[in-house]
């Protein structure tokens, strides 16, 4: 663990109820501890290839930290649509500019490990040469979709990735993509 504070953690955050109306604002640590529901983006990116950008989160995360992520993406500012976060945090975690606009695909609550937010998955093509935010990113690669199921049983997996990739499956978004 370095001795550097967490990320973000003064960042306002809309507070919202399991309709995804937004019913308050909070700081993104007291988001954390009081465990109130709030709005996060997952952007599958992938390569001219069609290979995934698969990464593991620094140990300086709030949320999940040194697990692995099939998504880029993280929450939803105050204020912010869900199609705004989904570009500026692909953006920022993939360190490029000029991304075209994430593809929205589903939106699910997410509840289980580290709490319950609303989360909009997208899907985006990155044909830029990516140079990720080492605050955020510890290790990346872009992976095969073989390569990443062979992973999914090895690596600790963010629960809420695990969780919206999992449904990306179900509902047959990785085909032709």
């Amino acid at each position: 663990m370095t001795d550097q504070q967490p990320l973000s953690a003064d960042e306002v955050l809309d507070i919202v109820d399991e309709h995804d109306h937004v019913v308050g604002q909070a700081r993104r640590a007291d988001v954390y501890a009081r465990g109130l529901r709030h709005r996060c983006v997952f952007v599958l990116a992938r390569d001219g290839e069609g290979r995934i950008f698969v990464h593991r989160r620094t140990d300086r995360k709030l949320v999940f930290p040194s697990h692995y992520d099939m998504f880029v993406g993280g929450v939803v500012g105050t204020g912010e649509s869900y199609d705004e976060a989904a570009l500026r945090e692909a953006e920022e975690e993939l360190g490029v500019s000029g991304l075209e606009a994430p593809t929205p695909l589903f939106r699910f609550l997410y509840e289980g490990d580290g709490g319950s937010w609303w989360s909009a998955v997208y899907a985006v093509r990155c044909d830029l040469a990516v140079s990720p935010q080492e605050e955020e990113v510890a290790w990346w690669r872009f992976l095969s979709e073989a390569e990443l199921e062979a992973r999914l049983g090895e690596w600790e997996w963010v629960p809420d990735g695990f969780e919206a990739f999992a449904r990306l499956r179900a509902g047959g978004f990785l085909a032709d993509r």
